[in-house]
């Protein structure tokens, strides 16, 4: 029998992360996270995650810097961070974007990561 299992989330009650990011739904295979309003500054420390990132520029502008590459993410944009891969952002105008991770990436532990 096929998993019938339906998750609503509102992102009004959603628990947040320690940068501000607001964990959204999560599967078996794939979890989503929202960044809303982040706001020019320095760039962020670089990181490298153990899943893959895909993301989507709802609004604002952004530098993404990875692995010696940049690329400008703008409202409409979609964006790939490969596994393992260090990567950083650089908020140029205020920033909303949606990710989604695979494998899931928790709420609880995820920073750890």
């Amino acid at each position: 029998m096929a998993d019938t299992t339906i998750t609503k989330v509102d992102s009004k009650h959603s628990p947040k992360g320690k940068d501000g990011e607001k964990y959204l739904a999560s599967g078996i295979h794939v979890a989503m996270r929202l960044w809303e309003n982040e706001q020019p500054g320095e760039a962020k420390p670089a990181v490298t995650r153990p899943y893959e990132t895909v993301g989507y520029v709802l609004s604002g502008r952004a530098e993404f810097h990875s692995e010696g590459q940049m690329v400008l993410l703008e409202a409409g944009n979609s964006w790939v961070v490969p596994k393992n891969a260090s990567h950083t952002y650089k908020i140029l105008e205020a920033f909303s974007a949606v990710e989604a991770t695979s494998p899931p990436a928790q709420v609880h532990g995820r920073e750890d990561a």
